[in-house]
């Protein structure tokens, strides 16, 4: 299987995955998660550039299973780790492990991954800055990077 074949299908599974599950936890605490890993993973270069932001908060603004949340809400969590990005990494890294880290040993833990993973690699790259970033929230998260092919 190419590796394009084998993208697409991962994505493809992992969206299909993320769209039943976050039905099911709808919370607060989880949108804060999800958004604080997505930015992380934007930021993995150390710049998140408009395209990304674009790219980024086109799909939350557009995905089935975020749409259930106020964009507002959206916008203003991603925004928030972003200048806690540019101010210190190592803060706004800290503070997405602190969000994320939440769900240690709970199913949710899994859903943060797998959005992060998608989100990574909707460009159809997940290069190795960004798999890194989401190895360190799979060990945040109690979870085997391997499961997610990392």
């Amino acid at each position: 299987m190419a590796f394009t074949d084998w993208l697409k299908k991962n994505v493809t599974d992992a969206r299909d995955t993320i769209n039943t599950e976050i039905t099911k936890f709808k919370s607060k605490d989880l949108l804060e998660a999800v958004v604080a890993g997505c930015a992380l993973v934007a930021y993995a270069d150390n710049t998140v550039s408009p395209e990304e932001k674009q790219k980024m908060m086109g799909y939350l603004k557009t995905s089935d299973q975020l749409k259930v949340f106020d964009q507002n809400d959206v916008i203003k969590i991603f925004q928030k780790y972003i200048e806690k990005f540019e101010f210190d990494v190592a803060i706004g890294t800290g503070e997405v492990m602190q969000a994320v880290g939440k769900f240690r040993d709970k199913p949710q833990g899994q859903l943060i991954v797998r959005v992060c993973c998608a989100i990574a690699a909707a460009d159809g790259t997940f290069d190795d800055k960004e798999q890194a970033v989401v190895r360190r929230m799979c060990s945040e998260l109690g979870l085997n990077p391997a499961d997610f092919s990392l």
